[in-house]
């Protein structure tokens, strides 16, 4: 039996959680906004707890709550507050058809363990509700920055293009970010998939957090929209818009709460526990939708969306690392994937597999070219395995300090 995925400690707590993201290139910043931005929480934390039509104690000590789906924060945002909630994507939910770049398919690893959520023990969320993780008053207390409270903030890796496929050892826009992932670009995206598998990484700080996710961008590094799916590490499980606390993301199921810890994890020589991810725009509506393990979960509306009411221009996969330790004497000890550098013979560092697509049509591929980035190659490095198989597979990710980075 695996290791659970919450590890308490003395002085912070450590949880894998669902991730999804919706990022922009400008943050506010001052004393009002903080005022308000602690007040909104605040009053946040007060309305689910009275509005709850039923509420779920986890094992970790979370709560879930069960918020009338049409209650849901995603209408406190300004554009969304005529928005009609779409239950199911327009397009057919069928199996699309997979077209590599040599012609051959290939099929998911019926060895691997899908993941789950651990509150899904103690209950579950009736029809026409979903599942919020409350935020705890203990929460608000360890958070730092309550202007910042909820939000992933800003990031983009500073990548130049160039004629070779390895970018390192480039100059950083963000000192606090480490990067180890594959990039394309080149088309007009409409959406990406892939299988990721799901460690438990050491993250040493409260401040800190290690993520593995999808992410598609549009827009320069100064001016940008993000949405990111995934899972993350972090100590105080305040450091970014990990759950449905910033407004934007509408949620259709009732069986997945964001944010939420996920039930189980890998062991060394263990079977390996995958997440299957995609992110998809629908052409009927220009929302973008996520599916996890084949259900779709919600979406982003187009109303919220500038430069991703059209289409994405840059798609990554792979890992990353927040810190203000990075780069310099002291290095954070904040692991990526799964603290083991890239190995594609023993598979246990990070990695993701089955990566696809979605261009000009609905049809998934494998990208026709990409190129790996690590900004911090010996902390956290890469390595794409395309010669001897059918479907590329990407390994990323490193220990943090070591012997090599310090």
């Amino acid at each position: 039996m695996g290791a659970r995925v919450l590890l308490l400690g003395s002085e912070c707590e450590w949880a894998l959680v669902f991730l999804l993201v919706l990022a922009f290139g400008v943050s506010i910043t001052g004393v009002d906004a903080m005022s308000r931005r602690l007040l909104d929480v605040r009053i946040r934390m007060n309305y689910h707890e009275r509005h709850a039509l039923r509420s779920i104690q986890s094992e970790d000590g979370d709560i879930i709550d069960c918020i009338d789906i049409y209650k849901q924060p995603a209408f406190d945002h300004p554009a969304l507050k005529t928005h009609k909630i779409e239950m199911t994507p327009t397009f057919e939910q069928t199996v699309e058809t997979e077209i590599l770049t040599n012609k051959s398919t290939t099929k998911k690893d019926s060895s691997m363990i899908m993941t789950s959520q651990l509150w899904r023990k103690n209950g579950s969320c009736p029809t026409g509700t979903i599942p919020i993780r409350r935020i705890r008053k203990k929460d608000l207390h360890n958070f730092k920055s309550p202007t910042n409270y909820g939000t992933k903030g800003p990031s983009f890796p500073n990548y130049v293009m160039e004629s070779n496929d390895d970018k390192r050892d480039s100059q950083y826009l963000d000192p606090n970010r480490s990067y180890a992932i594959l990039i394309t670009e080149g088309y007009n995206y409409n959406g990406a998939k892939a299988d990721m598998r799901v460690w438990n990484p050491r993250v040493e700080n409260d401040d800190e957090y290690s993520t593995s996710r999808i992410a598609l961008k549009n827009g320069p590094y100064y001016d940008y929209e993000s949405i990111e799916a995934g899972w993350v590490v972090d100590a105080s499980k305040n450091t970014g818009c990990f759950d449905l606390f910033c407004p934007g993301f509408i949620q259709t199921s009732n069986e997945v709460a964001l944010g939420g810890v996920i039930q189980s994890i890998p062991v060394p020589g263990g079977l390996p526990w995958i997440m299957t991810l995609d992110i998809v725009k629908d052409p009927g509506t220009s929302n973008w939708w996520v599916q996890y393990q084949e259900m779709y979960i919600g979406y982003w509306p187009s109303e919220i969306f500038e430069r991703l009411s059209g289409t994405a221009e840059t798609v990554q996969w792979g890992g990353e690392v927040y810190s203000s330790r990075l780069r310099h004497p002291g290095h954070t000890g904040t692991a990526m994937g799964s603290g083991q550098f890239p190995d594609f013979v023993a598979q246990d560092s990070g990695w993701t597999k089955r990566m696809r697509i979605r261009a000009d049509s609905m049809v998934l591929r494998y990208p026709e070219w990409v190129y790996k980035y690590a900004d911090d190659y010996r902390c956290y490095d890469v390595f794409l395995y395309w010669e001897y198989i059918p479907d590329p597979e990407f390994y990323f990710g490193g220990p943090g300090r070591s012997y090599l980075c310090v």
